[in-house]
Order: structure tokens, then C-alpha cells, then sequence
């Protein structure tokens, strides 16, 4: 008896180191995500810089993490206006070795009231936006924002400046016109959401190819044609996580949404399978297992494919990844659910075929933001030969684009509504 009450105590104890390691793995992971995701950037001495020439300006902000930004043109007096969510800006004094030849009067910075940081360049001269983008590091995490300007006529510059009462809602007077008065800055006008559309593939893994046609060519058009129809119904921004036939590892994509500041991730592809037997479209959602064979296959190729730039995932699938997983998606994991059921939804009333298992789960590292409902679509099979031609056909494809965009629409009033809820 004494044996086994020792045994006992030994077991109840061993229960108790358990129960106290995980919850300072919980602490610990916890105090990570918070330097990761909430951390403010910083401005990094190397790499940033402002040049040009006569008829052209170059700017350069090296980050220490990736963070949402938006560019602004002003046209009386010409001004470029850089905005940032959230940045130290240090005490680097940007542009000061400039010549006269540079087209740029003056430059001011500082921070917003509602915590964005404020770059504000006085122009010489009309110039206008031709290169816009932000580059994540795969190895360090740092970004780096590149901005470049060419001279445009007058007339030109004119016509694509943005309002400049439109943005005096959103900043101090006093960064926009250093002579203004600094009156009370009226409440900003609620943001759009922005989708992360996510085109599966591309360089170096084409993904899926049947007669000549490739998946990553397939995606990339969709993604296209799904955002200009978003931005057409202009209830959403639209953001991609690549707009050319280039590899982006999987957790580039996740970082590109979260630099960007995404609210929702939906990622496109249309993969073959080995039995080609599969047909119509699947809306899948993250699941530490995956709901079928397929799944299971098709996560597992997404993964090998990001293996080819020499990027190992295996460290994201052990136990107790999967517990603060599980923990992080408390909140996160109905609304993609809900998302998911609203896209088989639009697109049942858009008479679109579906799988005879339309929504799915896998263990797709796409899908593992945490802070954003996200959905992978399969929009058809290329092992499919009925597939196949819809997805190389305009009027299916235009078809399936109003579907999404319908039941996005729908999803995000009904999403606005219940968080409206949870927070009374």
C-alpha cells in the first residue's frame, strides 16, 4: 500500500511539473507574440535613405519588422505623404545630405494622434508614385519600403493628387502645414477592411500543370479579376500576396497579411490530385488533421513546395505548438468557420458545382494566422477535365469572382454585427 500511495504522489506531482511548464510555455509564448505582433518598428540606420535626381525621388525605410503602410500624394503644394502603423522613428535625420538638384524642399515627421507615424516631404516639383512596395526578409524579418517618384506634367499631377480635406481628417495640422494651427483633429472615418488575396504557387513551384496550363498562372489571373471587382464594389481594400509569377514561402504570405494589416486571408488554388477524381469547388479551413486523404495530400504538398526554398516547417507541428494554436484560435476559428460556410453559400446561389464535401479541413500552414479568419479555396480540380474548363473560361470565372464577393460582403456585415455583440 505504501508502494502504490508513493506511486500516487509521484504521479500527482509529475501532473503538477506538467500543469506548471505549460503554463509558462503559455506565459512565455504569449510575451513572444506580443513582441512579435504588437511590438513597435524601428527605424534602422542601414538601408534607409532619400535620393534622387532632377526628375526623379527614391525613398528608403529599413524596418525593423514589417509594419501597414499608405502613400498619399498632395498636389498645392506638391507634398508626398507616408503614413505607418506603428513606428520609431530614432533619431536619424533622413535627407539631410541632400543637393539642390533632388527635388524635395523640406522634410518633417512625427506621429498621429491615433498612433500612426507621419512622413511628410515638401516637392519641387510635380512627381508621381511609379513604385510602391515592401519587401519582408525571410531570414531576419526585417523590411525594407521602397517608394519611388517620376516627374509627371502638371496637369497629370493634378488629376491624381489626393484630397487634401479628405486627409486633414486623419492628421495634426501642424505635420501637414508646420504654420497651421494645431485645432482639435476631428475622428477619422472608419477604414475599409482589407482581404489578403492569397494566389496559390508561382517561380519556382508552379503547382498543378495539365495540357500546357499551370495552377500558378490560373490563381494569379483570378486574383486579379476577384480584386478589381472588390475594389469596384469599393466595401473592401484589397491587398496580394504577389502579383507576379515569383515564389513567396508560406510564411511570407502570412507576413505580407499582416503587414498590410489584413482582416481576412483567402487563399486560391486549384490542385490536381493523383486519382483525379476530385471535382468542383472546396473551401478549406486549418485542422491539425486534415478532414480526408486528399486534404491531408494537398496540405502536404504545400508544404513540400516551401521545403524548395529551403524553408523547414516541421518545427510547427509539434504538441505544444498545437496547444497555443488551439488557445490563439478561440476567437479566431468561429469567424472563419463562418466565413467559410458563407462562401459555399454565395456560391451554391451562383449555381457554382461544389465538391461533394464542400467545406474541408487541413493542415495547411497558410492557413495559421491566428489573428485573422482565414480560408483556402480550391476553385476546382485541374484533374478534372469539367474543371479545367471552367477555370480557363471568363464567364465562369467572372461568375465565381461575384459569388466571392457576394458572400465576403455577407459574411462581414453579419461578422460586424456579432462582434458588436461579444463586446457588450
Amino acid at each position: 500500500m505504501r508502494s502504490t500511495g508513493q506511486q500516487s504522489e509521484r504521479s500527482r506531482r509529475g501532473v503538477l511539473h506538467l500543469l506548471v511548464a505549460a503554463m509558462l510555455v503559455l506565459c512565455c509564448a504569449h510575451a513572444v507574440a506580443q513582441t512579435t505582433l504588437g511590438a513597435q518598428a524601428r527605424l534602422l540606420d542601414t538601408g534607409t535613405a532619400l535620393r534622387g535626381q532632377a526628375d526623379q525621388l527614391e525613398l528608403r525605410l529599413a524596418l525593423s519588422q514589417p509594419v501597414p503602410y499608405r502613400v498619399r500624394i498632395l498636389a498645392s503644394a506638391p507634398r508626398l505623404v507616408v503614413d505607418l502603423n506603428t513606428l520609431d522613428w530614432g533619431a536619424q535625420e533622413l535627407g539631410a545630405d541632400l543637393t539642390r538638384a533632388v527635388p524635395v524642399n523640406a522634410l518633417r515627421k512625427g506621429h498621429l494622434p491615433d498612433g500612426w507615424a507621419r512622413m511628410v516631404i515638401d516637392l519641387s516639383a510635380p512627381l508621381a508614385l511609379s513604385l510602391s512596395e515592401q519587401q519582408v526578409s525571410d531570414t531576419t524579418g526585417e523590411a525594407l519600403i521602397r517608394l519611388e517618384l517620376q516627374r509627371v506634367p502638371l496637369e497629370e499631377f493634378e488629376a491624381m493628387a489626393h484630397s487634401e480635406t479628405t486627409l486633414a481628417v486623419q492628421t495634426s495640422p501642424a505635420l501637414l502645414h508646420p504654420d497651421a494651427p494645431a485645432d482639435a483633429t476631428p475622428p477619422a472615418p472608419p477604414r475599409r477592411p482589407l482581404v489578403m488575396l492569397d494566389p496559390g504557387h508561382g517561380g519556382i513551384d508552379p503547382g498543378a500543370e495539365r495540357d500546357g496550363v499551370r495552377e500558378a498562372d490560373i490563381v494569379l489571373d483570378f486574383a486579379r479579376e476577384l480584386r478589381a471587382l472588390l475594389l469596384r464594389r469599393g466595401h473592401f481594400d484589397v491587398g496580394m500576396t504577389r502579383d507576379a509569377d515569383e515564389f513567396v514561402s508560406l510564411h511570407g504570405r502570412i507576413r505580407a497579411a499582416r503587414a498590410a494589416g489584413a482582416d481576412l486571408f483567402v487563399s486560391l488554388h486549384a490542385d490536381a490530385l493523383p486519382e483525379g477524381i476530385a471535382t468542383g469547388t472546396v473551401v478549406y479551413l486549418l485542422g491539425d488533421e486534415a478532414s480526408d486523404d486528399s486534404a491531408a495530400y494537398l496540405a502536404e504538398r504545400h508544404d513540400r513546395a516551401d521545403m524548395l526554398a529551403g524553408v523547414d516547417l516541421s518545427r510547427n507541428t509539434d504538441d505544444i505548438a498545437r496547444v497555443l494554436m488551439s488557445v490563439a484560435w478561440q476567437d479566431t476559428q468561429p469567424r472563419a468557420r463562418a466565413l467559410a460556410d458563407a462562401l459555399i453559400a454565395g456560391m451554391a446561389d451562383s449555381n457554382i458545382r461544389m465538391h461533394r464535401r464542400p467545406v474541408q479541413s487541413g493542415a495547411f500552414t497558410v492557413l495559421r494566422a491566428v489573428d485573422m479568419p482565414s480560408v483556402l479555396i480550391e476553385l476546382g480540380f485541374m484533374s478534372s477535365p469539367r474543371d479545367l474548363a471552367n477555370l480557363q473560361d471568363s464567364g465562369w470565372r467572372a461568375r465565381m469572382a461575384e459569388a466571392i464577393a457576394d458572400s465576403l460582403e455577407a459574411w462581414h456585415a453579419t461578422d460586424l454585427a456579432q462582434q458588436a455583440l461579444r463586446r457588450r
